[in-house]
């Protein structure tokens, strides 16, 4: 959410950005929370005038009574009667246009970042770097799924009768290597300063609200029949919602915390979930982590965050590539985002396995996060990043370290986790 400040002062910048997101639709939203604030500052004078004409008659009130004036007295309390009616009038139409406000300023887009390339959609996102070389064996590489069922790893015909479509057994040493990954995740980043966190796997809808636009909450979150729960799509929605409304001392910062969580998604749209594999699921796990920092600090966590995730994807022996988002494919509360994509030898192409967003004060000021300076109050910036989802991190290791014989090579660094194994035979 932008400062109403912002859009009083430089509407066209705010219009022009809307536009570099091709969201004309909303551009008439500029001018209607323009129109809606001046009515709601006109509405405030004229109840502040109101406030202190009462507190004059009422003065007049007191001193006419004094002077049995009882009669010019009662006329007097009849023009407070009538000044009260009005203040509560003002008070009702105020409450309903700062709603009304708050609507139409959640869906205005947050200014994005200068470097960020302008395109319609995801097919405009720019390559930025590599990281490892790309291998294609002179072998084939099975299907991820019938990997997995070769091993007696993966059983969705079960999931099916159990859950629906989009759920999944893992079993064996599948599932073993899909939490060694997990694990070494939580301390790969305990080891970068992180704080470990298991949060809440069901949040409320005023931090879903304070964390993501409405569109992504349509299309992702599932609600908890009549309770005001939904279930996480990321820990990240937890973490950020544990600082709600929360005044923090500046020297506290910068809060850095890594969050495991089971995540939940509808996967509602175009993708649509897959039969046989495990890329897009409604069920999965996920390493996460935040940050919470002053927001002139927040572009260095940003390069700092991506990067870490590129080093663990790394050490796990798979080549990656990160992605620069472009403005049509960015969310509404983001700045600046980038995918890490893992490279795939069986497809041989990258795809998504880690995505990095800073989000300026958008959600600081959704939930009210402030830091206390010696200034006055603040609003932080929050950042996000994924460590890891599994199992789609799950697919890259198996793909990457598939051997010609059918083993699998488990990566060195997550063989503690897997009792020493250092093959999947």
């Amino acid at each position: 959410m932008l400062d109403i400040k912002l859009i009083r002062e430089n509407p066209e910048m705010v219009k022009e950005n809307i536009k570099k997101k091709f969201q004309d639709k909303k551009l008439p939203l500029v001018d209607e929370v323009i129109e809606l604030d001046k009515r709601i500052r006109d509405l405030k004078v004229e109840g502040d005038n109101l406030r202190k004409e009462r507190n004059t008659v009422s003065d007049e009130i007191g001193a006419l009574f004094r002077e049995k004036k009882v009669d010019e007295a009662n006329k007097k309390k009849e023009e407070v009667t009538k000044i009260n009616e009005r203040i509560t009038e003002i008070e009702t139409e105020e409450e309903e246009l700062q709603n009304s406000l708050k609507e139409k300023m959640y869906v205005i887009p947050q200014i994005i970042d200068d470097s960020v390339p302008i395109g319609e959609d995801d097919t405009k996102n720019v390559e930025i770097e590599r990281f490892g070389e790309p291998v294609v064996p002179d072998y084939e590489i099975p299907y991820h799924a019938d990997i997995c069922e070769k091993f007696n790893g993966l059983d969705k015909e079960s999931a099916g009768r159990t859950s629906g479509n989009g759920f999944y057994y893992l079993l064996g040493d599948i599932a073993r290597l899909h939490e060694a990954m997990i694990a070494y995740a939580r301390d790969f980043m305990i080891n970068k300063g992180f704080t470990y966190c298991i949060p809440p796997f069901m949040i409320r809808s005023d931090v879903v609200n304070g964390v993501m636009s409405f569109e992504e909450m349509d299309a992702m979150m599932y609600k908890i029949e009549n309770e005001d729960l939904y279930l996480i799509g990321t820990s990240e929605h937890s973490m950020i919602g544990k600082f709600k409304n929360q005044l923090i001392k500046e020297e506290e910062l910068p809060i850095a915390y890594t969050g495991y969580s089971p995540c939940f998604r509808k996967e509602v749209g175009a993708h649509g979930i897959e039969e046989r594999g495990l890329y897009r699921v409604h069920q999965f796990e996920k390493q996460e982590m935040i940050v919470l920092c002053k927001p002139e600090e927040s572009m260095d966590w940003y390069n700092k965050m991506w990067s870490y995730t590129v080093e663990f994807f790394r050490s796990l022996d798979v080549p990656v590539r990160t992605l620069e988002c472009c403005s049509g494919d960015l969310a509404d509360l983001k700045v600046k985002s980038c995918d890490v994509e893992a490279w795939s030898p069986r497809q041989q192409k990258y795809y998504e396995v880690g995505s990095c967003s800073t989000l300026g004060e958008a959600q600081a000021r959704r939930l009210g996060i402030k830091m206390k300076t010696e200034d006055g109050n603040k609003y932080v910036a929050t950042l996000n990043n994924t460590v890891i989802a599994s199992p789609r991190g799950l697919i890259a290791v198996l793909e990457n370290n598939y051997q010609e014989d059918g083993s699998i090579k488990i990566p060195e660094v997550l063989r503690p986790y897997m009792g020493g194994k250092d093959v999947i035979k």
